[in-house]
């Protein structure tokens, strides 16, 4: 990506999840940067610079919650894949839901990825490295076209 680190922002509420992704990035095989918001609001507020995101640098990449208080992850995926200056930011969907509703949902909305999180804390790491292995060395992601 032209020499910087990517650009990943991660949308998540749970401060366990967020601390085991962190772990489970270090070292990884890319240089990147994770931001992280807790809620959908200060999601959007970011993806549109705007007030203390003023400076925010553009993801490359969105890893995203269904569960997340003010702006739930499906308000955020919908808000995202309807903003054409948004919209060829990969989502990975990153969450404990299961359901077939939220999953069929969630593609519906242009969702990239689906993954439910795992329950136990290898699995869990497993699932991040894994994503870090294909979204960040093997796919092509798209440059901000501003």
């Amino acid at each position: 990506m032209n020499g910087r680190p990517i650009e990943i922002l991660m949308v998540e509420d749970d401060p366990g999840d967020v601390r085991l992704t962190k772990e489970a990035l270090k070292g990884a095989k890319v240089a990147l940067d994770l931001n992280v918001v807790d809620d959908g609001v200060k999601a959007m507020k970011y993806l549109r610079r705007e007030g203390p995101y003023a400076e925010a640098v553009r993801p490359d990449l969105i890893l995203l919650d269904l569960n997340l208080p003010k702006k739930d992850g499906r308000e955020v995926l919908r808000e995202i894949k309807s903003d054409a200056s948004l919209k060829s930011i990969p989502v990975i969907i990153l969450t404990t839901s299961a359901a077939h509703s939220d999953i069929l949902k969630a593609y519906n909305l242009g969702t990239n990825c689906y993954i439910t999180k795992p329950v136990g804390l290898n699995e869990f790491l497993k699932v991040v490295k894994l994503i870090e292995n294909f979204w960040l060395t093997v796919v092509k992601l798209p440059k901000e076209t501003e």
